[in-house]
């Protein structure tokens, strides 16, 4: 790189952001500093030679350029946008980059009601989660339908002159037309908020009062509806993983490297109870000690749309923490604490320590080098004859029948064998069936893999879906096709994440931490990620059809020629007339056609 000392000579020593580029303008590199002077000169210093990193940055990059900021938290934030836009060879990266879901209760409205939303703001309304797991959060919401009355529209209230089917049904109290008093569903919203912030002993005493008063004022009709929402709570909460109250609402982040991969690992406990776990893959940490990583991490992981906790646990202190704390703290709109400990031999070592762990665990699974001990765990907890080598997956992603897709996938001799995977679109099956379409597509990979086929298979979803495995492998049994081999089918559950095998009474627990556990998690999650990426390319194939078929003089020439030169449908809408015009087929006159056609109402 061209070292001009006239140009290093004009940055001013003020808080900002710094980009190195290659000849081609390419970002390679983003930074942040509190003074752009002295950090930038740091790179072109003798010292850096003993810092690969640095000198191949140098080494690679022909220019650099620089944004000045009022402070050190702007800057912070600056960074963290520009890694997010450019994704630069030499920043650490973190691959998820999805914003999970929240649950909001509108308190700021007149009538508050639930709605799912993936952006927060820090209006005034409640937000609960996030949500790893997106079916999980449905089933909470379809709960909160089902034994509160609270509203789940977007209705504008104050234009209803009756009630919706939600009210005809039960699972609203209808306030848009005056059928519940605002006390009445003031105190049915603080139900909800507590249920959801899990105060459930709480909750359970006033409910339990009510009830009571229910009953000694002969009200036994509304006495028997809280009876069965205080079973189905205790139900709800015999469920939940309680680790500390005293942990309130933390993020516990664990982590662990070799060979230079590193595999972070979020436990997100709300309300003292463990709502979900996350690992995050780094395929290459960039020669970063730990503190650097942490801070990385923490950056890029909190710049999504994901509310800040009160409080980050962590073996170490990231570097910088006082400016982190100070950007959450923006973020959150309120303080955060970036904490070790929260005393010295407490719950948060015991729950660190597991976050840890399970890193260590989940980075060895992804290398694909499990100890041989977690197989054996898993033989001996399945009653398998032989230490388990070859494992294939199943799963179905649909919504209300629409461009339904199978998967399957394969984990062999200690790794994920992705030229085995596959990905299969519904032939036989239509409307929601999903107890047909996973004996089609079982049916469909036995049939290609023949006598390749793996002798333990996983099946994602319930006994209902297990059934359907084991019917179809009872018919390829009849067809001659495995009569001489003995395949294991077993299916996983979730919300609890359980095990069912065939001929057992009760699923087997997959929420003790055990190796095994968190082995067949990983199956379950890895085959249930293939087959909704797929699903969701051919919804978006779908819907790109769509649009254009509906366009008059939009030929299937014309179609495929538009999906060839341009990303997408937003791609093609934010294009001018001219330059569609200048394509194969088109004129200028059918141009702005498209253009008037594909406009946002």
């Amino acid at each position: 790189m061209d070292k001009p000392i006239e140009k290093l000579a004009g940055v001013p020593p003020s808080p900002g952001v710094y980009l190195f580029k290659n000849t081609k303008e390419k970002v390679l590199y983003v930074g942040k500093a509190r003074s752009l002077r002295n950090r930038l000169r740091s790179y072109f210093h003798k010292s850096i030679s003993g810092d690969q990193r640095k000198s191949a940055l140098v080494e690679e990059a022909a220019d650099f350029s620089f944004v000045v900021t009022q402070n050190e938290i702007e800057a912070l934030a600056l960074e963290s946008n520009f890694i997010k836009q450019y994704r630069p060879k030499y920043n650490v990266i973190l691959k998820d980059d999805k914003n999970y879901p929240y649950l909001k209760i509108t308190v700021t409205q007149q009538w508050p009601g639930v709605e799912v939303v993936r952006r927060f703001d820090h209006g005034g309304d409640v937000y609960i989660g996030p949500y790893v797991s997106s079916r999980g959060m449905r089933q909470t919401l379809d709960f909160i339908r089902k034994y509160f009355l609270i509203r789940t529209c977007r209705y504008k209230i104050e234009n209803l002159t009756r009630p919706c089917v939600e009210y005809q049904i039960g699972q609203c109290g209808a306030p848009c037309v005056g059928l519940i008093s605002k006390e009445d569903y003031k105190a049915v919203v603080d139900e909800v908020i507590g249920f959801l912030k899990g105060d459930n002993q709480s909750l359970l005493s006033s409910l339990t009062n009510k009830m009571h008063a229910h009953s000694e004022a002969l009200e036994f009709e509304k006495a028997a509806l809280l009876r069965d929402k205080i079973a189905a709570i205790r139900g709800t909460w015999e469920t939940q993983k309680v680790i500390d109250p005293a942990l309130a609402d933390s993020d516990v982040i664990g982590f662990y490297a070799a060979g230079g991969e590193g595999m972070f690992n979020v436990f997100f406990i709300r309300g003292g109870v463990l709502a979900a776990v996350k690992d995050f893959y780094i395929k290459d940490l960039k020669g970063l000690a730990y503190k650097q990583l942490l801070y990385t991490f923490i950056e890029q992981f909190y710049n999504k749309d994901i509310i800040p906790p009160q409080r980050i646990i962590v073996s170490q202190k990231p570097s910088q923490p006082g400016a982190l704390r100070a950007w959450l703290k923006k973020r959150k709109g309120g303080p955060v604490e970036i904490v070790t400990a929260l005393r010295p031999t407490g719950t948060s070592d015991d729950i660190l320590n597991m976050a840890n762990e399970t890193a260590k665990r989940n980075l060895s699974l992804k290398r694909g080098t499990p100890e041989t001990a977690i197989m054996e765990e898993l033989a001996s907890r399945l009653n398998l004859s032989e230490v388990p080598t070859d494992i294939g997956a199943f799963d179905i992603s649909t919504i209300s029948g629409s461009e339904s897709a199978g998967a399957f996938i394969r984990w062999r001799d200690g790794r994920f064998e992705r030229d085995s995977y596959r990905r299969l679109k519904i032939k036989t099956v239509t409307g929601v069936d999903d107890y047909s379409m996973m004996t089609e597509i079982f049916t469909r990979v036995a049939k290609n893999l023949g006598d390749d086929f793996p002798t333990l298979l996983v099946i994602d979803g319930g006994k209902g879906q297990l059934g359907s495995a084991l019917s179809a492998l009872r018919q390829l049994n009849k067809e001659g096709l495995f009569a001489q081999r003995a395949i294991t089918i077993i299916s996983i559950a979730k919300n609890p994440d359980r095990v069912f095998i065939p001929g057992a009474l009760r699923g087997i627990s997959l929420e003790d931490g055990a190796q095994s556990s968190l082995f067949l998690k990983r199956i379950r999650d890895e085959v249930h990620r293939f087959a909704i990426t797929y699903h969701r390319k051919l919804r978006d194939q779908r819907m790109k059809r769509s649009q254009l078929e509906a366009i008059k003089g939009v030929s299937k020439n014309r179609r495929l020629e538009l999906l060839r030169h341009f990303d997408g449908i937003e791609a093609i809408r934010n294009a001018k007339a001219e330059e569609i015009a200048a394509l194969k087929g088109f004129n200028l006159k059918l141009a702005q056609s498209i253009l008037k056609e594909l406009q946002i109402p």
